[in-house]
């Protein structure tokens, strides 16, 4: 496992949440991407699924940004970022997959961590990768809400690649990994441990396979097996962004996400 890889992954994702009724709380994952707009001008963009967005009731939610101080001290700075104006939603969704994205002014040292967008895999990065069940991935996340620490890090796990075939994506648009997936873990990034140095690359490239999006159940029961949303998806949807009407987001504002219902058994 690159270190280096598993780093940059840490330092861009984070918890997302929004307080209901009753001092309950709906906490999620997300992850930053770097996508510049159409005409080169930098842009952050958080990336979660949609189901997060769609199950907080409120019109603002929090993003758990980290701050170092002076001394060398990691501290939980989170802040406020509206995702609904006047009942409308501020955020782009794919029209048919658990993926959503919105533009944020992140925090400079969180714009300088976010992810490149050539990082998300494309529809020829399994194959050549030569992805196969079994193969190891990684994943970050916040599992009932829980951080690594007070700082508010995700906490890094693994699972096992459990489905066959895994691709392409136009036919199977998710694929199934085998570790146990609990409320606060949906929107996370799911990547490669390990990726093989391609013809003219000067190190091999990070693959981030998907995102996180749901979890297998059968009578209520956790088989644990979490359901990955295929990274072409989260491409598409920044594709879509571009041509999304949404309203600004105001200078030093950030975005949330939530984990929503369970999964049955069947494939999204």
């Amino acid at each position: 496992m690159s270190i280096d890889l598993t780093l940059d992954l840490i330092n861009a994702t984070v918890q997302v949440e929004q307080p209901l009724p009753g001092g309950a709380r709906t906490v999620g994952t997300g992850f930053l991407v770097s996508d510049p707009t159409p005409d080169g001008r930098p842009r952050v963009v958080l990336v979660t699924a949609e189901h997060v967005f769609e199950q907080m009731p409120g019109d603002k939610a929090t993003i758990g940004y980290r701050t170092i101080g002076p001394d060398g001290v990691w501290h939980f700075a989170p802040q406020k970022i509206r995702i609904r104006q006047g009942g409308r939603e501020l955020w782009t969704h794919h029209p048919s997959r658990d993926v959503a994205v919105i533009a944020v002014e992140a925090p400079p040292a969180f714009a300088k961590a976010a992810i490149p967008v050539g990082w998300l895999a494309d529809d020829a990065a399994f194959d050549q990768q030569g992805l196969q069940p079994g193969d190891t991935m990684m994943a970050l996340g916040f599992p009932q809400g829980l951080s690594a620490n007070s700082a508010g890090f995700p906490i890094l796990r693994s699972g096992r690649v459990a489905s066959y075939p895994l691709g392409p994506a136009t036919q199977f648009p998710t694929f199934l990994l085998d570790f146990r997936v609990f409320p606060g873990n949906s929107g996370g990034p799911i990547w490669l441990e390990q990726t093989r140095q391609l013809a003219g690359e000067s190190a091999p490239e990070p693959v981030v396979a998907g995102i996180l999006t749901q979890e297998v159940e059968l009578d209520h029961e956790n088989l644990g097996i979490g359901i990955v949303t295929d990274a072409r998806f989260v491409r598409e949807t920044l594709a879509d962004l571009d041509h999304a009407a949404a309203e600004p987001l105001a200078p030093g504002t950030q975005v949330a996400a939530s984990y929503g219902t369970q999964a049955s058994a069947k494939q999204p």
